[in-house]
C-alpha cells in the first residue's frame, strides 16, 4: 500500500480537436480532462515525460496542480498509441481522501512449486475495493511448494489490509498441473494429429536413410545366400 502521491503541473487548454491535440503531443505534452463529484469537466495538459513515467503504474494516485489548485486523481482510461510510446489522451476521476474505489490491482506469483508440476496465472489482476489514498500497488499469491491438482480461487487469495474483493471469489487465479513428458507430449500430438487426418510426408532425408536400410538389407541376405552357395 501507498499513500505517496506523484505531482503534476497541469495547464488550462481552450483548443481541442485533433490538430489541438497534435500540437499539445508535439510540444511533448498530453492532453487531458479531469472530471467527477459533480465538478464540470476541466480540460487540460500534462507534461509528458513525468505524465508517463507516472502512469507506469495504472493506479497511480496524482496531485494534479492546475492554476496553484491541487486536486488528487486516478487515471480512469490512459489512450495510447497502437505503435509509437506515445499517450494520446487522458481520462482523470478526482477522488477524495478516505473515499473508496474501485481498481484492478495485478497478482505476482512467488516461490517455487513442487517439482514436474506446471504453474498456470489464469487471472493476472483483481477486482478491489480500498480507500484512494491506500491502493495495492500489487496482490502478492505464494505457490511454494503447491502440488499438482492444487487451484487457488480468488477468494482464497490473501488481501493487502483495508482492500476488499470485488472480483467473483469463485474466479481461478491459479491453477497448478502436472508437467507433461516430452514422450507423452509427442504422443498426444500424434494423437491429435492422427484423429484431424493429417498425415507427414517423408523428407528426403527420411527416403534416403529407408533406402539405405533396404540396401543394406539386400547386401546382407546376398552375402549369406553366396556363403551356403560355397
Amino acid at each position: 500500500m501507498s499513500n505517496d502521491t506523484i505531482t503534476l503541473q497541469a495547464e488550462a487548454r481552450s483548443q481541442f480537436g485533433k490538430g489541438a491535440a497534435r500540437k499539445i503531443r508535439r510540444d511533448h505534452k498530453i492532453p487531458a480532462v479531469m472530471y467527477g463529484h459533480g465538478a464540470d469537466p476541466v480540460h487540460i495538459t500534462l507534461p509528458g515525460h513525468d505524465a508517463m513515467m507516472a502512469l507506469k503504474n495504472p493506479n497511480a494516485l496524482l496531485t494534479i496542480v492546475l492554476d496553484g489548485t491541487e486536486q488528487m486523481a486516478l487515471a480512469k482510461d490512459v489512450q495510447r498509441d497502437p505503435i509509437k510510446p506515445v499517450i494520446e489522451h487522458v481520462d482523470l476521476v478526482i477522488v477524495r481522501k478516505g473515499e473508496k474505489v474501485t481498481v484492478d490491482v495485478s497478482v505476482h506469483l512467488e516461490g517455487e512449486a513442487a517439482p514436474e508440476t506446471v504453474v498456470t496465472l489464469d487471472n493476472s489482476s483483481l477486482q478491489v475495493e480500498a480507500e484512494a489514498t491506500n491502493i495495492p500497488e500489487s496482490i502478492t499469491v505464494s505457490v511454494e511448494g503447491l502440488t499438482a491438482g492444487t487451484q487457488i480461487l480468488a477468494g482464497a487469495v490473501e488481501l493487502p489490509a483495508g482492500a476488499t474483493l470485488v472480483t467473483d471469489a469463485e474466479m481461478l487465479v491459479v491453477n497448478v498441473t502436472q508437467q507433461i513428458s516430452a514422450e507423452a507430449l509427442e504422443a498426444e500430438l500424434a494423437e491429435a494429429e492422427a484423429e484431424a487426418g493429417i498425415e507427414h510426408e517423408e523428407s528426403d532425408a527420411d527416403v534416403e536413410a529407408a533406402e539405405g536400410e533396404a540396401a543394406e538389407g539386400e547386401s546382407a541376405e546376398g552375402g549369406a545366400e553366396t556363403s551356403e552357395d560355397a
